[in-house]
């Protein structure tokens, strides 16, 4: 018995001595980084003004930062792919961040310069993984001008100034041509679309999509939902996860679900390194780190498209400072949700001294955080001055987020969204929100046309985020296409308050086109008659228009020659 003890004792001692060797192995090889900067101070300007940004943040005292401690389920970067050189603290990324020079660079210099993981031709780590494919992938080479040909639809395009009736030609996952009487012959697959809608897909600017964690009461694991089963159905080919992840976690998020999804998922980093968490995470001024943020921004160009603040309670505008500064590094936009109403942060202050053009603010008809003048009803002196700033103002309909009494009035005269999205999750799914057709349908309802609604879903998103190859039908674009139909009766929308307005149109989404390929057909328009004997399109070319299987024809259906 004292052997088999003494043989557990040593076993776990030695346990301990290697943990200890690899830690200290870990702290020799990670890069010495300089003292952190107080908290409050520096970065926080837009271009060559930083310094006076930073300045003026300092009208509020902040409050001590207690030291960071990172618990078990912050899932620390340590990088599911091996990430190579990824910083263990916030520290070792100023660390990194220094010893390249620091930020404002071009951002294939930047990254170079923060450390980023470099491939054969020396580019930062690859934008992102190709989606994962469903169906099958045939070999055949297409010797005609298009895969797949859309005709006689109503086409909207807002980049184009396209507004009319006419066919949308597609190649090899690209934009062929748009243009009116294209010959069906000169495509594997045509569809007849008369009297339907077609649009670029749709980019919703505002999700969470983090599942995959699975922690409870967090958009980092249950709070978020998972992309696929959410966006073809409404017509989204492109979706932002809005800060559900931080710089910590966000190779976390990439392996188990940008990487995974048919989706194109983008993101925006949250500010805090732990991410979207709740309250005691959110309100971390010590994990609020621009520098951290703003180097993993750098590794993942196109794929991290912006910065996120969400949700801060305090008084303080350093969360704010940090994420411009954030931003400024990767020449990314910011996000902001502007948590609580606090009277030392004016709104009206945010939109016009601490963000810059082309910031972001979102859940704009709340009605929560001083965007309507409660004499006037109208857009309140901050959204005004905000908008005459350059910031968009994002509708991020959510579960608490949209008011009709804030938004009719608003709408009424004259200060409409730039952008539509859902701040879709758990909640928002079944509430008022739903899903990006069912916003889109309600600001139609409130007094946009279909016109307004499918930009503000398009081409408007692609600009905020800068990815301009998105939400557009140019020649040579992605081929991502919603076909709609709209429903014409009488239909409910609620908002926040559980009140409804009906309204006379709903768009419903019929077809959606990923990557050139059909990816849900509603009522299956793509698809021939179970008992046509002659297919409408070869069968052994069918991958090149559509990510459905094609069945293979029973025996009695074959003639003998084919048997």
């Amino acid at each position: 018995m004292k052997l088999k003890y003494s043989l557990i004792c040593q076993s776990v001692l030695g346990a301990v001595i290697f943990a200890a060797g690899v830690a200290q192995a870990q702290d020799q090889a990670a890069p010495s980084a300089p003292a952190a900067p107080a908290q409050g101070q520096g970065g926080g300007g837009r271009g060559q003004g930083a310094g006076a940004a930073a300045a003026a943040g300092g009208g509020a005292a902040a409050r001590p930062a207690a030291p960071y401690q990172e618990s078990p389920t912050a899932y620390p970067n340590v990088g599911p792919n091996g990430c190579v050189g990824c910083p263990a603290t916030a520290a070792a990324a100023r660390g990194a961040g220094a010893a390249g020079g620091g930020g404002g660079g071009g951002r294939g210099a930047a990254a170079a310069a923060a450390g980023a993981v470099q491939g054969a031709a020396g580019a930062p780590v690859a934008a992102q993984a190709a989606p994962r494919v469903v169906g099958p992938q045939g070999n055949n080479q297409n010797p005609l001008p298009y895969d797949l040909l859309l005709q006689g639809a109503h086409v909207i395009d807002a980049r184009n100034n396209v507004d009319k009736v006419t066919d949308v030609g597609i190649k090899d996952g690209k934009i062929a041509a748009v243009g009116d009487n294209l010959n069906a012959k000169d495509a594997i697959k045509a569809m007849d679309l008369k009297g339907y809608v077609v649009t670029p897909g749709f980019i919703d600017l505002h999700m969470h999509v983090y599942a995959s964690p699975g922690e409870r009461g967090s958009y980092a694991g249950d709070d978020s939902i998972w992309p696929d089963g959410f966006t073809f159905r409404a017509g989204v080919t492109t979706i932002v996860d809005a800060g559900s992840s931080g710089w910590r976690n966000f190779e976390d998020f990439k392996e188990h679900i940008i990487d995974r999804s048919q989706t194109r998922v983008l993101a925006m980093l949250n500010i805090v390194g732990a991410g979207m968490r709740g309250g005691r995470y959110e309100d971390n001024l010590a994990d609020m780190n621009g520098e951290a943020t703003g180097w993993m921004a750098q590794r993942y160009p196109g794929v991290i498209v912006g910065v996120k603040s969400a949700h801060f309670t305090g008084p303080e505008w350093q969360p704010y400072i940090e994420a411009v500064k954030a931003g400024n590094m990767a020449n990314i936009p910011v996000m902001i949700d502007y948590g609580s109403n606090r009277i030392e942060r004016p709104m009206a202050e945010l939109v016009s001294k601490y963000l810059r053009p082309g910031d972001i603010y979102t859940h704009t008809y709340s009605g929560l955080r001083q965007e309507q003048d409660t004499q006037t009803l109208k857009a309140s002196a901050g959204l005004l001055g905000g908008r005459a700033h350059g910031v968009y103002f994002d509708a991020g309909t959510g579960g608490g987020s949209f008011r009709f009494r804030v938004a009719v009035p608003l709408i009424k005269n004259g200060f409409k969204p730039d952008s539509l999205s859902t701040d879709l999750h758990i909640t928002s799914m079944n509430s008022s929100t739903k899903d990006m057709l069912n916003v889109m349908s309600k600001f139609m309802a409130a007094g946009l046309t279909l016109q307004e609604v499918v930009a503000d879903a398009t081409w408007h998103p692609a600009q905020e985020i800068k990815q301009t190859q998105l939400g557009n039908f140019s020649v040579g674009s992605v081929a991502d296409v919603a076909v709609l139909s709209e429903h014409k009766g009488k239909f409910g929308y609620e908002d926040m308050d559980n009140m409804k307005m009906m309204g006379d149109t709903r768009l419903v989404c019929e077809l959606t086109i990923r990557n050139g390929r059909v990816i849900w057909d509603l009522n299956g328009i793509s698809m021939d008659p179970w008992n046509q004997l002659q297919p409408s399109s070869p069968p052994n070319m069918a991958s090149h228009w559509t990510a459905y299987r094609p069945r293979t024809p029973l025996p009695e259906q074959l003639t003998p020659t084919q048997k």
